[in-house]
């Protein structure tokens, strides 16, 4: 049996025909930029997180930027961010003369913790990145009221995701989405969105997204052609809807693989209270390039993801920005994570597979 790591078209095949019609409906409005649809998902998308604005932006890289801006991130300022990410989580700062920091993860969770965050503040610190990274949920909350700084949330990954206090994307000073199709929640194409429950971010985070004008007339200040395209909120209006039912699938299927790989491998934990819509279901293994070689040749697709974490990155090191303190959770995750396949169609006929497939091969000797 061949099971693909990702299978974004699976869920989306009954729902051609309203996509299909979604698609027709914006043909025929012929408004393609800032319209109805746009307008529409964003308040959507705001009520489904539950904070009151939602702003619709061009990709989930350049709604950390702005979210970043609109929180006045500057030259000289220092941004700490999670080493153990995809790069666009660091790439984000120094477009705006800012210090990406690292700060190091908790490697089972995934995710940034209180102590690692602590440990890489400093007094010019502006902004916290705080990724939900695979779909876990980060200590949000418990950053900004221990720290008093403010919290970006990289919810990219953890769209239908839930936390002890609430949605990713409800919990901290701002959040980013993306969209890309193998999100939870996935565009046909680029995409991406800020959630606050602050007016005024709100208001600054249009202003950047259009040039930095409030009315296409006057420019208050240097910003970005960075606009959510009306299909793709249209096609999104349709897939919200569903999302719930969507991360349910993939929890459970987490569930299952939990019960059946225990003793196996070592499982992602969810951090405390958290209910994750797993976007990826990574285990370790202390040896996991191998293990994914044997699991390829069976017909199961895995990847390692952020092998080089961001802080060894070429552009890094060119930069200057390598971390000031020790990051051996990065440095454990990078070398012993291995994603294997979730989606929201995933079988049960194909999680028991590759679990079984999985427990023969991790107990196997390196060739």
């Amino acid at each position: 049996m061949t099971v693909p790591l990702f299978d974004p078209a699976t869920p989306l095949h009954p729902l051609r025909p309203q996509i299909d019609a979604a698609i027709a409906r914006v043909l025929d409005s012929e408004r393609y930029v800032l319209g109805p649809e746009v307008a529409a998902f964003e308040e959507e998308f705001a009520r489904y997180v539950g904070v009151q604005h939602a702003v619709g932006v061009a990709n989930g890289t350049e709604a950390i930027t702005i979210a970043l801006r609109a929180l006045g991130v500057g030259p000289g300022d220092e941004v700490v961010v999670p080493s153990f990410s995809f790069w666009a989580s660091a790439e984000a700062i120094p477009p705006l003369g800012a210090v990406p920091v690292f700060c190091d993860v908790d490697p089972e969770t995934y995710c940034v913790t209180l102590d690692s965050v602590r440990a890489a503040v400093t007094p010019k610190t502006k902004a916290i990145i705080a990724v939900h990274l695979f779909g876990n949920v980060a200590p949000v909350r418990e950053l900004e009221e221990e720290l008093g700084l403010p919290v970006v949330e990289d919810a990219a990954q953890a769209a239908g995701s839930l936390g002890p206090d609430g949605r990713p994307g409800a919990l901290g000073s701002l959040a980013t989405f993306s969209f890309y199709p193998s999100k939870n929640l996935g565009a046909l194409g680029d995409g991406g969105a800020i959630t606050t429950g602050d007016a005024a971010l709100a208001e600054r985070v249009k202003q950047l997204r259009f040039h930095g004008s409030r009315d296409k007339v006057t420019y208050e200040a240097v910003g970005y052609n960075s606009r959510l395209d009306e299909l793709q909120a249209a096609i999104l209006r349709v897939q919200l809807p569903h999302l719930d039912e969507w991360a349910d699938h993939r929890r459970a299927a987490a569930v299952h693989y939990a019960e059946a790989l225990q003793d196996s491998v070592g499982l992602p934990r969810a951090t405390v209270g958290a209910r994750p819509a797993w976007h990826l279901y990574v285990i370790r293994h202390p040896e996991p390039d191998a293990l994914a070689a044997r699991l390829r040749a069976r017909g199961i697709e895995c990847r390692g993801y952020y092998r080089q974490p961001i802080h060894a990155q070429p552009a890094v090191l060119a930069g200057g920005w390598a971390p000031r303190v020790p990051l051996p959770g990065t440095d454990a995750a990078a070398a012993q994570h291995l994603a294997i396949p979730i989606s929201a169609s995933i079988t049960r006929e194909q999680v028991d597979e590759v679990a079984a497939t999985v427990r023969e091969l991790a107990a196997a000797p390196a060739a």
